[in-house]
């Protein structure tokens, strides 16, 4: 059963209408508990998968069939990354020292060293939609008055990061600068990881390069690299910036209204549900984040305030709508375009 959720004057949902935050996380917790078996199940298949299909893209001789393999590739890889989220979370394998290594390997391939996912990503579910201090680990969002007020420079900083370019080429901005080069310069002890996923991709590409195989690692893993990169960026993107988002300063922000008013359910057929292993569902993913990605359905039939939620599709239309979203507007209460003289 689902319920109409009444809006305050600012657009989100009124207090009233939905239980206290402490109710709603005890509410949630019973969804946390896991199903070892199949949490194994979903992380041994969805590997060997990825291996089948790389190993595919490398001993094929026709251009014409590793490329479909590739492209293909690269939607499983989001897969993969999602159960990568989810294990860094804590909400599939929990204590598995085994787990760890395989998922530990996994983030180096893939340009996501956990040492930096887990610092950036921990903070932006803790801070996620707060007017000020949200940009760690997500996209700078600022109000039109802060717009205005930034150098010519950093105004065009801000413009690139939340550009469709930005997302399209994000194997290199988002995940090879954005998540090695910049954390292991800023911190080298603490994010030496960022250094070695770098040096490991770079030992293999130069092994394929003296082998005479370039080709294997273009289609292996530049090439569904790249696919999982730009989508991974665009659905992170249109989970918190949508045209019903809600904004919250530091005063009225509170956890549960940041997963309820701020984060969206995007719909998607099963087919991209199981690509993305239901990260769709972020809604209730934000709500608590240990809810192993296959109950999360199960958690949004089962708690009426998650049942009525801010959504989103990829369809052209929606992600056109969400790329328009450029600045809070306080006064608005809605997320607007850059101002006219700025564009």
């Amino acid at each position: 059963m689902s319920v109409a959720l009444e809006l305050d004057p600012a657009g989100s949902p009124a207090s009233s209408a939905r239980r206290p935050e402490k109710e709603l996380l005890i509410a949630s917790k019973v969804y946390t508990v896991e199903d070892r078996a199949r949490s194994w199940s979903v992380t041994l298949s969805t590997f060997a998968l990825v291996a089948v299909m790389v190993t595919a893209t490398v001993l094929l001789p026709w251009w014409w069939a590793r490329l479909p393999i590739s492209l293909v590739l690269g939607l499983v890889m989001v897969r993969a990354f999602c159960l990568f989220h989810d294990f860094q979370h804590g909400a599939i394998l929990r204590n598995s020292k085994l787990a760890r290594g395989m998922y530990w390997l996994f983030g180096e391939l893939i340009l996501t060293p956990p040492s930096v996912w887990r610092e950036t990503h921990n903070y932006h579910h803790a801070h996620t939609a707060k007017l000020i201090g949200s940009h760690i680990g997500s996209y700078p969002m600022l109000t039109p008055a802060m717009y205005q007020q930034l150098s010519p420079v950093t105004r065009w900083l801000y413009r690139a990061a939340r550009h469709p370019v930005n997302m399209l080429f994000a194997i290199v901005t988002v995940f090879g600068i954005g998540m090695n080069l910049r954390p292991f310069l800023r911190a080298p002890k603490k994010h030496w990881s960022g250094l070695v996923s770098l040096l490991i991709l770079g030992a293999i590409g130069a092994l394929c390069m003296w082998l005479g195989r370039p080709d294997a690692f273009v289609y292996g893993w530049v090439i569904p690299m790249a696919v999982a990169a730009t989508t991974g960026s665009y659905l992170f993107y249109a989970q918190h910036n949508f045209p019903d988002v809600h904004v919250a300063d530091r005063q009225t922000w509170t956890f549960s209204g940041a997963a309820i008013d701020s984060s969206s359910y995007l719909k998607m057929g099963p087919v991209m549900n199981w690509l993305t292993a239901n990260i769709g569902f972020h809604h209730v993913h934000h709500l608590n984040a240990a809810i192993p990605f296959y109950r999360l359905p199960e958690a949004m039939q089962s708690i009426p305030e998650l049942q009525t939620p801010h959504t989103t599709t990829l369809s052209p239309a929606d992600m056109a709508a969400c790329f328009k979203l450029k600045l809070w507007s306080p006064d608005q209460s809605a997320m607007v375009g850059y101002p006219t003289a700025s564009k």
